[in-house]
Formats: C-alpha cells, structure tokens, sequence
C-alpha cells in the first residue's frame, strides 16, 4: 500500500507545473532594443517590467540593472530593492526617489538614486542592458542609508533563490 502511496506521489509532482521566474517588458523583448524613451537619448523613462513565476519561499525581490560592455566594466543603472514578493511589477517611470512606499532604491553609477538608462559611448556598438530579477529568501536586506548598486548585489546574492534575466539592446 505504500508503494501505490509513493507512486502517486511521483505522479503528482511530475504533473505539477513548474514555476519558473520570469521578467518581462512590453516595452521591449528579450534581446530586443530599448526604445529611446528609456535611453539618455530620450525621457530617461524606466521601462516598465513585470514578472511572474516567484518560487515557494520568496520573501522579497531584487532588479538590477547593468551593462557588461561599458569600457571601465560593467555599468550599473539601477537597483530596486526589498520589493515585496506580492509585487508583480513596476510601472513605466518608477520615481526616481530613495523609497517608494517598501521599496528601495540605490545610488547608480551616475551617482544618481533610480534608473539612469542607456547611454553607451557613441561609435561603441551595441550594448547588453541586463535587467535582472532575483527572488530572495528574506523580507529586507538590511542596508544602510543610500548605498550603491554593488552594495545591493553583493547584499542580495547569499539569499537568491531564484533568478531570472531580461537583456535588451542600446547603441548610440
């Protein structure tokens, strides 16, 4: 009788559907170029993102935002940080403020708090703006006042359990 037990057990966690985070953009596609609106060429906008998919244990959420191909090493644009994880995303223009409501945000490599977009060296070629979601296994990372964009990785990586990446593309 245990073994009928057990198999159905297989069964249903074959049956299951796994959840796998993602992020998404309507404003652009995986590997897609970034509009100019979300450039320094533009508005300056943040994009907006959403995303679905969190694992079991997620307590809150991290977005990153970097480009590898900036000549002195990657770039970091942004870094929103202690989202709830019963966010599903964040609006087109997210304000550009140290706290909006729970979620924080860090000092960019602009010396700026929030997003500072694409603007990549003109005659570089294209760059790969890496808007990454980490799921994390704690409600709040603990951070002291205005720290920068590295502070917040390095923070947030000993308690990712998930991640997941949305390239887009920019070249001036």
């Amino acid at each position: 009788m245990n073994r009928a037990h057990a198999r159905v057990e297989i069964v249903k966690s074959w049956m299951d559907p796994v959840m796998v985070l993602q992020i998404v953009s309507p404003a652009f596609s995986d590997g897609g170029r970034i509009p100019r609106n979300h450039s320094c060429d533009g508005a300056d906008r943040s994009p907006p993102l959403s995303w679905s998919g969190l694992p079991e244990g997620c307590l809150s959420l991290v977005l990153l935002c970097d480009d590898p191909d900036a000549p002195a090493g990657t770039w970091h644009h942004w870094a929103a940080y202690d989202i709830p994880a019963g966010e599903t995303g964040l609006d087109e223009d997210f304000p550009k403020s140290e706290s909006v409501g729970p979620i924080r945000q860090a000092l960019n490599d602009f010396r700026r708090i929030g997003y500072s977009g694409p603007c990549p060296p003109r005659g570089h070629g294209p760059h790969h703006y890496r808007f990454r979601l980490l799921a994390l296994s704690v409600e709040h990372l603990g951070l002291p006042a205005r720290p920068n964009c590295r502070n917040v990785e390095r923070a947030a990586v000993p308690h990712r359990i998930a991640e997941a990446m949305l390239v887009g593309i920019y070249e001036r």
